[in-house]
């Protein structure tokens, strides 16, 4: 029998037209002999819109953006079981990107609702999406990183003088400053003097009530796949040439102002020794199924990792998926090992107890 898959896109995100790119792309490679596909939108305001069953790949994502009066309303319930209380969906298959979707608030819910999903758990998601309590757990695991200072805009608000004291001191220019909770690049810039660093922050504050800002640092971008759950394995490296000052929205998904050198160009033993720090990243934050992990590489070979996604960018033209099409896994390939992977960890759980004998 057919496995019946829903797919999730949207959301309530300042990412959300990147979640409906990559819905259009999975739709497109998805291998209509082995699944059912359901698509569920959730629109830009946070409803959930369950459109009719996909039998063929969509061209464009205007297909998967319904509104109420194109379908049936729906509740989370309706979604989720039949008239019969049957569960509709063997696996759920989130394409969220950003909040509410990213960092744990679905996964919470499916985990709630007992049902198979791809990806990462609730606390690998809340805190891969959380750019500080992702460093601080990288300080447990011993992994190098760039200096950093954080706050919440409270403090902005009552203590920006000592923040900015704080910034200077402990880092060097340029600085760059960073939502804390968000993807894509969103809301990120650069500040290479006082004026241009007030206002990065402020600019950051309308995405996010936490702010980061990172010593800026002249390196290559490097970024590894992980796939896996509990022997995880990592791809290829593959190196971000962005041709703007530094790797932001517009070139990520707009102008096709950066060019991905997959393998990149590194020496074996980096190489190897981001390898085994992208395995302990994906550890340390208990990831599963989908991580990219990002790193800085000097002229000196000094590896810092940077960040990973818990749920990176998912199209044919994304750097995750061509990273392992270059490792040998073609992107249906991935799609499949992606759901296979979900309901192996859904299997695993399921053997928990939860009374005492």
């Amino acid at each position: 029998m057919k496995k019946r898959i829903g797919l999730l896109y949207g959301g309530k995100s300042a990412e959300h037209e990147v979640s409906l790119s990559t819905a259009t792309a999975v739709s497109k490679a998805i291998n209509y002999d082995k699944y059912e596909v359901h698509p569920i939108y959730i629109t830009l305001d946070g409803q959930w819109l369950r459109g009719p069953q996909l039998t063929e790949a969509v061209e464009s994502a205007e297909q998967l953006q319904f509104t109420k009066n194109d379908v049936q309303e729906n509740n989370i319930t309706e979604f989720i079981l039949d008239q019969g209380k049957q569960a509709q969906f063997d696996v759920i298959f989130p394409l969220l990107h950003g909040t509410n979707g990213e960092d744990g608030t679905v996964q919470g819910l499916l985990e709630v609702l007992n049902f198979p999903y791809v990806g990462n758990g609730v606390l690998a998601s809340a805190a891969g999406m959380d750019k500080v309590v992702m460093k601080q757990l990288f300080e447990v695991a011993g992994l190098k990183q760039v200096p950093f200072v954080y706050f919440i805009q409270h403090e902005w608000s009552n203590q920006q003088e000592k923040i900015l004291e704080q910034c200077q001191t402990e880092l060097t220019w340029p600085m760059f400053v960073k939502p804390a909770n968000l993807g894509s690049s969103v809301g990120i810039s650069k500040a290479n003097n006082i004026e241009e660093l007030k206002k990065a922050i402020n600019f950051a504050f309308q995405y996010d009530r936490k702010v980061l800002v990172e010593q800026g640092i002249k390196a290559r971008e490097i970024e590894m796949g992980v796939l896996g759950n509990n022997d995880p394995k990592v791809s290829v490296a593959g190196e971000i040439k962005p041709m703007t000052e530094f790797y932001d929205y517009d070139s990520k998904y707009k102008d096709g102002s950066t060019a991905l050198v997959i393998p990149a160009e590194i020496p074996s033993d980096v190489e190897a020794t981001m390898k085994d720090m992208a395995i302990r990243a994906f550890k340390i934050l208990d990831c599963a199924g989908i991580v990219r992990s990002d790193f800085f590489v000097t002229d000196q070979n000094e590896i810092y990792i940077n960040e990973v996604n818990t749920m990176p960018g998912f199209t044919p033209v994304s750097m995750y998926p061509l990273l392992w099409q270059h490792t040998g896994v073609s992107y249906p390939e991935l799609i499949d090992t992606l759901i296979e992977l979900a309901i192996e960890r859904h299997s695993e759980k399921q053997r928990l107890q939860y009374k005492r004998d």
